[in-house]
């Protein structure tokens, strides 16, 4: 089982995750390229600490919106949202290159994510940037519009589950701001567990719900991330389930 996280999204002076303690943990970093956080100087440090740990680099992909933390959803037209995913992934590309790396995935964050996973023509837009990048796999939750978009398209397709989001019965994310959309540490332990060893989440309502995944995620943006991340790690190994970057 692949662990990743967010990584990168602090901008100037304002730091947000411990990257260097999440890059001894996870085994494929998503690293915000600019557009909802990351600056020049964090996307070349962040993807030089991958590269040496050899940890795989992923483009976080967002929309335009630093101020929102690309929480906000945008209308953007499909060739220019295409535009800006192939921008984002060439940006960090070349400090992974420099850095004897590449970037191998693609992953769209936020409100970016929610509405591929839904729209069509959103999914579509993101697909096409990634390939105009060159970049052959994307990162996103089974069954979602960009699931699909991107296997049509001839992409690789690694499945993606959360340790530490709240479920709905249907297998969609309980969306932030609702009761139990954030999980607790041990629950995020308990679900890594769950997703790695059987495949399944308990849903906000008892539900045991079918969750197919490749690579689970711990949001880096929380302040007992680096914690949880390396106790779902210790479960991980304690259960005897391989902690590696997917292939």
């Amino acid at each position: 089982m692949d662990l990743n996280a967010d990584l990168g999204e602090g901008f100037g002076r304002w730091v947000l995750t411990d990257d260097d303690a999440l890059l001894r943990i996870v085994t494929s970093a998503n690293v915000a390229c600019g557009f909802h956080a990351g600056d020049p100087s964090t996307l070349r440090r962040v993807t030089a600490l991958a590269a040496a740990g050899g940890v795989r680099i992923g483009a976080q992909v967002s929309y335009r919106d630093l101020a929102g933390f690309g929480r906000r959803e945008i209308d953007v037209p499909p060739e220019e949202l295409a535009a800006e995913v192939a921008y984002q992934i060439g940006a960090l590309r070349v400090f992974a290159q420099a850095a004897g790396a590449d970037v191998t995935y693609v992953k769209p964050h936020g409100a970016l994510y929610h509405r591929a996973g839904r729209d069509p023509v959103q999914a579509a837009a993101v697909v096409e940037g990634a390939k105009l990048a060159g970049v052959r796999a994307v990162l996103t939750q089974r069954g979602s519009a960009l699931d699909l978009q991107a296997r049509e398209a001839g992409l690789t397709v690694v499945g993606e589950a959360f340790a530490d989001r709240g479920y709905l019965p249907d297998g969609h994310l309980v969306p932030r701001g609702l009761p139990g959309a954030l999980l607790g540490p041990d629950e995020a332990v308990a679900q890594a567990v769950s997703l790695a060893a059987d495949g399944v989440v308990t849903a906000i309502d008892g539900t045991v719900t079918p969750v197919a995944a490749e690579s689970i995620c711990v949001h880096g943006d929380g302040p007992d991330a680096v914690a949880v991340a390396a106790s779902i790690r210790s479960a991980l190994d304690e259960r005897g389930i391989d902690v590696e970057a997917f292939s």
